[in-house]
């Protein structure tokens, strides 16, 4: 039987179904019962003609109601602009018959509402909110820190590009725009979008002939087709948008974290790939223009050693915009949750992991003995109807397939709900065959899928085993925000230890990444302004890209690893209400600094760290030195003839703001030296919690700044008590004042000398 045939049959029951709801509703008078203002959401417009949607919203409210005059008198609005949908008065059963019409996508009561973002921002505790001691208060929106992204280009006319309340043009931009297909540089840029540029010879000349935009659906210009670096551009810096939402989910206001910051988009990433060499071009040319911030959300795809013996475009490329005052802000991967996967480990990076935040999408799933339980999942459609549910991996299943085999165009699932257990996460999927398209969330190959917990997952499959025709209804998901929803380090996101120099720490903090709302490129190219759900790495680094601008704004006079310094010995451990951090994995398990670096990110603490770690071109080029960089290779870096010190020198010893020893045979000492940006006269004492089977010095443990002591330098002494090689155990260094808490990660392994010499 052809999936069509499947399809056909579950309409017809949907049907069936509405004419016998139809007529349990006429019979319930106004009187009965007590009419409430409901939204009907139908998604997107089906029609162009605003009178035509209109009508169509009367049409469908009359089925329930039963006359136009009824329809008239309880609708309010007809929404047939920028969406489908409408509201009217409805008594709840009333409600309940308008959800169950086909292409009705929620039905939700109106309520009253503050002003409030799609949620990562104000999580963070990055409020909008007008008060002298907000963070964007005191920055003014980060306005006039200039933000570059290194991504796949831009969708200039979104509204979150909107220069709306900007002043000028910073005077010491030199940046500028680029014509080319479909973009023109005098109408598509303005104050907040104030650079805007492609390139594209090293991808082609890599490929042999000039980029086939027909084949790859591109726009030889900085116009974005992939979609990523709208939404990254939008997560950084992008203006205020109210009524956001995706399909409804996620409802609020978009905005990014340094919303008056100025955008300039460095088009490297096309769908046919991104070459080492545009990308070096671009990081370039963003040095000349005069960016502050460098948000790169790109990664290396060549094997772990490649990074050791040939710098990268982006090791070199930071390198040089770190020296020029320029804040890198780059992805960790998406490689995990294995160890060593983390990429972009060069120390003057800020490398961020992905967290997640405290929202989620419950979704019901009512099965055939009318017992419901929840999953998780962006299912936007209403399917009013059961469905056969299915178990593929069931040896009696008419298909030899099973869920990692199946495709779309399998017979044997087409129509049916199928459950399916992932061997490795321990989680379950429902995966919907009868659905298809990109307005779903897909989690299992190209099908839609809700993620169940393994517990559910079995819940589900004693039903199914205990009943000889098993079905299943599937209901459209909702937002849910706040507690319980916990706060984890996302499943893909990349963990050190890195590979290239294990002694510094990778990643350096997390930001959220997963299922975040940003701008894309609108489906409907007669709208200006659409906006996705996104998950990845890709998505952190704009979050901390943004908080960067803010503090670049705060403290003009920061350097890139002051900067990083104060994000990273300020994040949270816990999650902002307090709550352990578990990371995703084989087996989940609480986060560690190889998980999130020193935690979650948290801006407004980061504002004011109290002391940082900073360093300079020389730090960086020692470091060049330990790793074994010749004379020659470090010169492609500095552009100078350099000549690495004769005496060895410690890689420990690098003013880093986290502790990081690989090899701890008995014991080491490394130092470090802080410098006050808080109150001129200040006491700070240090803290110890010592990594499990390791003892931990510091002298001095109290450090005194004045108006003449600006630095401090301290030792930490590390000794291991353990007889036998050990894994990695993790603490913490944190200089307290009574006002601020500067904490560094600390991660020990401890690795004996072996010596078989007496072994028979």
């Amino acid at each position: 039987m052809s999936s069509l045939h499947h399809g056909s049959l579950i309409l017809i029951f949907l049907a069936s179904l509405i004419l016998i709801l139809n007529e349990k509703v006429s019979s319930v008078s106004p009187a009965q019962a007590k009419s409430k203002v409901h939204i009907v959401y139908l998604g997107k417009r089906q029609h162009h003609d605003p009178e035509l949607i209109t009508n169509t919203h009367h049409e469908m409210l009359t089925t329930v109601l039963g006359s136009k005059e009824a329809s008239v008198d309880s609708m309010l609005y007809s929404y047939r602009h920028g969406f489908s949908g409408f509201a009217a008065k409805l008594t709840e059963a009333q409600a309940q018959a308008v959800s169950e019409l086909p292409g009705v996508v929620q039905v939700m009561p109106s309520r009253l509402l503050k002003l409030k973002t799609t949620r990562s921002w104000d999580y963070l505790g990055l409020s909008s909110s007008i008060s002298s001691t907000n963070l964007l208060y005191e920055t003014n929106n980060g306005d006039g820190i200039i933000i570059g992204l290194l991504d796949t280009g831009i969708w200039p006319e979104s509204e979150v590009f909107s220069d709306k309340g900007l002043g000028p043009i910073p005077s010491r931009w030199k940046g500028g725009c680029s014509s080319g297909q479909r973009f023109n540089a005098t109408k598509h840029c303005n104050r907040k979008l104030i650079g805007a540029r492609y390139f594209l010879k090293g991808l082609e000349a890599e490929i042999g002939e000039p980029l086939n935009t027909t084949e790859y659906l591109e726009y030889l210009s900085p116009r974005d087709a992939v979609g990523h670096g709208t939404h990254t551009s939008s997560i950084a810096g992008g203006s205020h948008v109210v009524n956001a939402s995706y399909y409804g989910l996620g409802f609020g206001t978009v905005r990014g974290g340094a919303p008056g910051a100025r955008l300039a988009m460095y088009k490297v990433c096309w769908y046919a790939g991104c070459s080492d060499a545009d990308i070096l071009k671009a990081f370039d040319k963003a040095i000349h223009d005069g960016v502050d911030v460098l948000s790169v959300s790109l990664g290396s795809e060549s094997s772990l050693v490649t990074e050791i013996i040939k710098p990268d475009s982006i090791l070199i490329g930071s390198f040089h915009a770190v020296a020029q005052g320029i804040s890198v802000v780059c992805a960790a991967g998406n490689g995990g949750p294995s160890a060593q996967t983390v990429e972009n480990t060069a120390p003057w990076i800020l490398t961020v992991a992905a967290s997640s935040i405290d929202r989620s999408f419950p979704t019901p799933i009512t099965l055939g003995n009318n017992r419901t339980v929840m999953g998780q999942a962006m299912l936007i459609r209403n399917h009013t109807g059961f469905a056969s549910l299915v178990y593929p991996d069931d040896p009696h299943f008419e298909s030899s397939s099973n869920c990692l085999s199946i495709s779309p165009n399998d017979t044997s699932v087409a129509g049916k709900v199928a459950l399916c257990f992932t061997s490795s996460t321990f989680e379950t999927a429902l995966a919907a065959s009868f659905e298809s398209g990109n307005t779903e969330a897909s989690c299992i190959r190209d099908f839609p899928c809700i993620k169940v917990s393994y517990e559910t997952g079995r819940q589900i499959l004693n039903y199914i085993s205990s009943t000889r025709h098993p079905h299943v209804r599937l209901s459209p998901s909702k937002t849910h925000v706040g507690k319980p929803v916990p706060t984890n380090v996302a499943y893909f996101s990349s963990r050190g230890p890195s590979f290239p120099s294990p002694a510094v720490l990778k990643p350096d903090i997390a930001g959220p990444g997963a299922q975040i709302l940003g701008a894309v490129p609108p489906s409907d190219l007669k709208k200006n302004t659409e906006f996705a759900f996104y998950s990845g790495t890709s998505m952190a680094t704009p979050h901390i890209a943004g908080i960067a601008a803010l503090l670049k704004s705060l403290h003009p006079h920061w350097s890139p690893a002051a900067i990083k310094s104060a994000i990273v010995t300020t994040g949270w451990t816990t999650d902002p209400s307090g709550e352990p951090i578990f990371a995703n994995g084989d087996p989940t398990k609480l986060a560690d600094p190889f998980d999130f670096g020193g935690g979650i990110v948290n801006p407004i603490r980061a504002a004011d760290p109290g002391l940082v770690y900073d360093m300079g071109t020389a730090d960086y080029i020692h470091y060049l030195c330990t790793l074994g960089y010749n004379n020659s290779t470090i010169f492609q870096f500095t552009e100078q003839s350099i000549r690495c010190p004769t005496r060895e020198h410690s890689i420990l010893d690098l003013n880093l703001p986290s502790i990081t020893i690989p090899s701890l045979q008995n014991s080491t000492s490394l130092t470090r030296n802080v410098t006050n940006v808080g109150a001129v006269n200040s006491t700070y004492k240090a803290s110890i919690i010592s990594p499990a089977g390791i003892t931990i010095t510091v002298k001095p443990d109290t450090l005194i700044f004045d108006s003449t002591i600006k630095t401090v330098t301290f030792s930490v002494t590390v000794s291991s008590i353990h007889q036998v090689n050990t894994e990695y155990s993790f603490g913490s260094l944190t200089w307290v004042d009574g006002v601020h808490a500067v904490r560094s990660p600390i991660s020990v392994r401890t690795m004996i000398e072996e010596s078989y010499a007496n072994d028979s």
